[in-house]
């Protein structure tokens, strides 16, 4: 019986929504809702899937300069290599290579200007661990040749000194003693200093503190925080099998254990990933706002409706139907009402992903400052699923609580 009667209340929702009302008002008002809800469905795909692209690229770009896996301190800045717990990293058969760094924040000088930068010592396993050189647009990376110290350095750095690998003089990289107090009285004997030559400048992923990075040999950076040979803060690890990375770091934490953490490359970047989903969020509850607003506009043409038909419904209480029967008639109509609009909505959105994806039709600038010509954009299956969850969510519950009130006069 409910069945039956559930069908023949979507039935008469359905007639009547396409039917000739009694004033044309009605019709407009419902057409130009629908249309609204459709429009905000569609940039509400849209907006999520460019979202997605622009993580998808992200990801891309992180994979070139960050470690599959990195091992680190739980607590404090450093840790040791000759410890039984890391040496032991280096026996095992499914790490094809292990390479030291040490990373602590430096002053650079270079003559007369000086910067604050992110000093980066690797060892010389560090280019099996991270795809740098498509990033070098300048030089080479060539941490010593032979005689002097090299440095490859970030675009920033390098645009703040006007810096180029065929200039010859030296840069000067400054750090505070690290096991001495300060002389007052003469500060600059509490400072060590160490320098190196431009061999390459990269650019980085469109990450300031990558691209304010400088890449020296771990030896000078030991030297310059007085550090011995067994002191890194991280450890870069190569998997053999990069299919087996999850179960590889599960393996790693054990064998560790918890005076250290092994960080994937998501969470590596943890904070950045953080606060994109955070956007995203922010995003869909902003569109989900707007499209409230659509929807309120079918609920007013809703309340038109239920006037407009009020000798129809009189009419149909008489035949049998009860209030219920007749709330869910019109409840049915405001639905059906936004369920065309999200139908065409989705289909728009995806249509103009597509053609995105297809064509690159929004271009992100001219000429090569972007990594990307055409904006980034990923359709995913959960997101239009979202999308329609949540549009369909509101138009039932707005049409809903427009029903509560109809009472049939006898």
């Amino acid at each position: 019986m409910n069945c039956s009667m559930a069908n023949f209340s979507s039935y008469i929702a359905w007639r009547y929504l396409f039917s000739k009302k009694g004033h044309n008002a009605i019709n407009i008002i419902t057409c130009i809702s629908a249309v609204a809800v459709a429009v905000v469905t569609a940039a509400m795909v849209c907006v999520l899937s460019g979202m997605n692209g622009m993580g998808a690229l992200a990801e891309k770009m992180f994979t070139a300069f960050d470690p599959p896996l990195l091992v680190v301190p739980a607590e404090g800045q450093t840790l040791r290599t000759d410890t039984t717990p890391v040496a032991s990293l280096y026996a095992r058969e499914d790490i094809a290579c292990i390479s030291m760094q040490l990373e602590q924040l430096t002053l650079v000088r270079y003559e007369d200007q000086q910067a604050p930068a992110h000093l980066l010592g690797v060892d010389s396993l560090f280019t099996r661990t991270a795809d740098i050189e498509p990033l070098i647009y300048e030089g080479r990376f060539c941490l010593w040749d032979g005689a002097h110290y090299g440095a490859v350095m970030g675009n920033e750095i390098a645009e703040t000194f006007h810096l180029s690998t065929r200039f010859k003089h030296a840069i000067h990289l400054y750090a505070p003693k690290r096991t001495r107090r300060i002389n007052m009285n003469r500060p600059d004997l509490s400072i060590n200093e160490e320098k190196a030559f431009a061999a390459g400048l990269f650019a980085g992923e469109q990450d300031g503190t990558i691209n304010q990075t400088v890449i020296v040999p771990i030896t000078l950076a030991q030297q310059l925080y007085e550090y011995d040979e067994y002191t890194a803060t991280a450890l870069r690890i190569m998997p053999r099998d990069k299919s087996k990375i999850k179960n590889l770091k599960s393996q790693l934490s054990q064998a560790l254990g918890p005076g250290y953490k092994v960080l994937d490359r998501y969470e590596q970047k943890a904070s950045y990933f953080r606060i994109f989903r955070i956007e995203k969020l922010m995003t869909v509850l902003l569109l989900a706002f707007i499209a409230l607003i659509a929807i309120i506009n079918i609920a007013g043409s809703l309340s038109m409706l239920i006037i407009d038909k009020r000798d129809d419904s009189r009419i149909l209480s008489h035949l049998g139907a009860d209030v219920s029967t007749i709330r869910r008639i019109f409840t049915f109509e405001g639905w059906f009402a936004t369920a065309l609009g999200t139908f065409f909505g989705l289909l728009a959105g995806l249509i103009l992903c597509l053609c995105q994806q297809q064509y690159g039709w929004l271009q992100m600038g001219n000429g090569n400052s972007y990594i990307v010509s055409a904006y980034p954009v990923e359709v995913h299956a959960t997101d239009i699923l979202l999308v329609a969850g949540i549009v369909l969510t509101i138009g039932f519950i707005a049409a809903w609580v427009t029903t509560r009130k109809i009472q049939i006069d006898k």
